[in-house]
């Protein structure tokens, strides 16, 4: 019976010896990788090593080499005496790859040491591998704001890191609205949002940036991020430049840019000929929007945000508030006319839920005719993301409470409007019964889609 045992423990060590083995193995292979510019710097330091070795040679005249290659000689010759050579060539040659990938392996081992985070197991090689596919990943400009926007970028970010988030500046409300209000600065909320969702797995940071103060003379209400934006708004003069300053803070994947740096402010005309001005007014108004609009009438966009979208091998609009958190971008005519003009496949991910307030009643086709007319009657994309299933009977009673329903889908006038349908299943519903789109599978689908619109292209 103990020698049953002894033999069991005997054949799982090896087991875990053999797994260890090759797990090794197959890390030092992972170096010889396509793309990671190890293998030509290795050759590279082999070649400077032997052409080290030679100047030294002939510096010192080659007389303490003669004497070693003599004393070689003569090791080699006793060492063929006592063991024929296709026995102690292999074996010599065996030693000597085997010390060194020992001495390579603990190379790496000490960097990998040196530069991985405490607590993180993950080897060093595949997190330059990743790093790699992270930034040859296509280049995909996002355009929107709120939740909408924040979420989509959380699912992105692990497809590529060339992202470009186009973010609205027309919030008045909340903290933000007050930052704008007594600091004259531009709303920082969305773009903190985004900022915190596309860091780079800093968990404590994103936890700061986006804590809110419950207590405090003047502070409750207020976020961190908030005022960690305007601050360095104030202390650069540029709100770019302070998002810049964020991003490293936070190891953000890609870019946040402002639509435009104008102090815009929102209107819209209702059928009952209210004009409303403010973003956060216009839900508020409970109307039907005919027109929506921005002072100044023609805001300059930002340079950076233009060039992105000109270089952008996709392009994505939304999700989002439709007349508060997508159209405003738009209204920045340099905007809608970059996006006309571009190429690149693009679509537009409609909402799940209505809005109340601004799109009460709102079928899929009405969302896109929203667009396009505030456009200019302009196709700005050339499909739209709907969600196919019905969301659970907990959330239709909940959101129906709050006068909100499902958009639907009215695939004929969609296909009246020139768009391609893209069905798929990206919702998620919390504990409390609130619909949204499941970060990870609302990426997918879209870079699923984006390949298929770039091969046909």
């Amino acid at each position: 019976m103990f020698i049953g045992f002894l033999k069991q423990a005997i054949n799982s060590l090896q087991l875990q010896s053999q797994g260890r083995t090759s797990y090794r193995i197959n890390q030092w292979c992972k170096w010889l990788s396509p793309g990671l510019a190890v293998k030509r710097w290795l050759l590279i330091s082999i070649a400077g090593v032997f052409l080290a070795s030679l100047g030294l040679a002939i510096w010192v005249k080659l007389t303490p080499i003669f004497w070693i290659l003599e004393l070689l000689k003569g090791l080699f010759g006793f060492l063929a005496d006592i063991l024929p050579n296709y026995i102690s060539g292999p074996v010599l040659l065996l030693s000597g790859l085997l010390l060194v990938l020992w001495g390579q392996s603990r190379t790496v081992g000490s960097i990998t040491e040196v530069l991985r985070p405490i607590g993180d197991e993950e080897e060093l090689i595949d997190v330059l591998l990743a790093h790699r596919r992270l930034y040859r990943g296509p280049k995909i400009v996002v355009i929107g704001g709120g939740t909408g926007l924040s979420t989509l970028l959380r699912g992105l970010k692990t497809y590529s890191a060339n992202i470009t988030a186009i973010v609205t500046v027309a919030d008045d409300g909340g903290s933000s609205g007050r930052l704008r209000e007594e600091f004259g600065v531009l709303p920082p909320g969305d773009i903190r949002n985004c900022l915190a969702a596309l860091a780079d797995e800093e968990k404590l940071l994103t936890e700061l940036f986006q804590y809110r103060f419950r207590a405090g003379d003047g502070l409750t209400g207020h976020s961190f991020g908030n005022l960690f934006l305007t601050a360095m708004t104030d202390i650069t003069g540029d709100l770019v430049e302070a998002i810049a300053a964020s991003s490293k803070v936070l190891a953000v994947r890609g870019q946040v840019l402002p639509a435009t740096l104008s102090d815009v402010r929102l209107w819209a005309e209702l059928t009952d000929g209210r004009r409303i001005e403010g973003e956060s007014n216009i839900p508020k108004a409970a109307g039907k929007i005919v027109k929506i609009g921005c002072i100044p009438e023609n805001p300059p966009a930002v340079p950076a945000a233009i060039k992105a979208i000109k270089e952008a091998d996709y392009i994505i609009i939304g999700p989002g508030s439709l007349y508060t958190s997508l159209i405003p971008n738009l209204l920045v005519q340099e905007i809608a006319d970059a996006i006309a003009a571009t190429n690149a496949p693009r679509i537009y991910i409609c909402n799940i839920m209505t809005q109340p307030g601004e799109t009460d009643g709102y079928s899929v086709a009405e969302h896109i005719q929203a667009i396009d007319d505030a456009c200019g009657n302009r196709r700005l994309f050339d499909a739209v993301l709907v969600h196919k299933k019905m969301p659970s009977a907990q959330a239709l009673i909940r959101y129906a409470q709050q006068n909100a329903h499902p958009v639907f889908l009215d695939r004929e006038s969609v296909t009246q409007l020139g768009r391609r349908i893209v069905p798929a299943n990206i919702l998620f519903e919390d504990e409390n019964g609130a619909v949204r789109h499941d970060p990870q599978r609302l990426a997918k689908v879209l870079l699923k889609w984006y390949s298929g619109a770039h091969q046909m292209k």
